[in-house]
């Protein structure tokens, strides 16, 4: 500025500020540009601070004047700022939203509802039994350790029981379960009778893959251990299980052998005219529960197992096996 000023002067110069600053404004294309002119106009180093601080050498009549036009030249200039930065924001949210836009008219892409695996669903339904007889659902490893899948449940080294349940070996200690028996020596090693748990998972054996056997199964078993339990106990369980389960058949117990039950027994159901077995069960050989450090003399139980790859057959009319385990949906939307 020069020494001297004058009011034409300075007005001459709001009046150019104020051109110079609508173009600017105008031609501003983003939020960051609006705020460098914002800061640049009307900012403490701003254009319009420059001019006002020459008005201190103006007559004191004609400082008011130059004031006023100051702070109308202020009013538009924010003014201008604000209605830009709302088009620029709008534009940007158009062209946010033509990007973004979807066509409601292109099909959709279809995932149909899942369901339970009938497999799955009647593993459910066995544990609801049970839980509803006051049993607790009980889990372990399916990698197990010669120990607790054979010696024991009284089935010692070269015994003829493990040829039954041949399986596979994973080192000379440890290998992949043949039944869910082990879950219930590891619950009696550190849960005191009584006792009464359901044990349902997956278990493996090397049998050949035929229409009724798979190397990959599923058991549930079941165990009681409790002071005064005997065989009539046994028999109203797995009765009152099996007609809940099939329906109110008749049932029968044949006398059977298995190496931690004493005595044994096979069940059978009369399904569709005609004996159908479905299961195994017996009292809990007296040396498994000394095995465990269980008084039998104080306690006794029993034990029951199921295969449920049998009873999914039965229930649904299913003639193989290997329909369960090829993941077919033509197949398992049936169910």
């Amino acid at each position: 500025m020069s020494a001297t000023v004058s009011l034409q002067e300075l007005t001459a110069q709001l009046e150019q500020l104020e051109a110079q600053a609508a173009d600017a404004i105008a031609a501003a294309g983003s939020a960051g540009e609006l705020e460098e002119l914002r800061v640049g106009l009307l900012g403490k180093k701003g254009k319009l601070s420059a001019v006002l601080g020459a008005m201190g050498k103006l007559p004191g009549d004609e400082r008011p004047l130059v004031g006023q036009r100051a702070n109308v030249l202020k009013d538009q200039v924010q003014g201008l700022l604000s209605e830009r930065l709302a088009a620029v924001k709008g534009a940007a949210m158009a062209e946010r939203i033509a990007r973004e836009t979807l066509d409601v008219t292109m099909p959709p892409r279809y995932i149909p509802a899942g369901h339970r695996h009938p497999l799955i669903s009647t593993i459910e339904e066995i544990v609801d039994i049970f839980a509803g007889l006051g049993y607790r659902v009980e889990e372990g490893p399916e990698i197990e350790s010669d120990y607790y899948n054979f010696t024991a449940l009284n089935i010692p080294p070269h015994h003829p029981a493990r040829d039954m349940q041949d399986t596979f070996y994973l080192s000379d200690s440890e290998l992949l379960r043949t039944h869910t028996s082990p879950v219930q020596i590891r619950h009696l090693e550190n849960n005191p009778p009584p006792v009464r748990i359901v044990a349902p998972g997956r278990v493996y054996r090397r049998d050949a893959v035929d229409a009724t056997h798979s190397p990959v199964f599923h058991q549930v078993e079941v165990l009681a251990i409790d002071e005064g339990l005997d065989f009539s106990h046994l028999r109203g369980t797995v009765t009152a299980f099996l007609q809940q389960f099939f329906g109110d058949l008749p049932v029968r117990f044949r006398a059977s052998y298995f190496p931690f039950t004493e005595p044994s027994a096979e069940v059978d159901v009369q399904w569709r005219g005609r004996w159908l077995e479905v299961m195994g069960c017996g009292m809990v050989d007296p040396a498994v529960l000394e095995g465990l450090g269980i008084d039998p003399e104080r306690y006794s139980g029993f034990a029951a197992g199921l295969g449920v790859e049998r009873f999914c057959m039965v229930r649904h009319g299913i003639d193989d096996i290997r329909r369960l385990f090829t993941s077919d949906l033509r197949f398992l939307e049936q169910f």
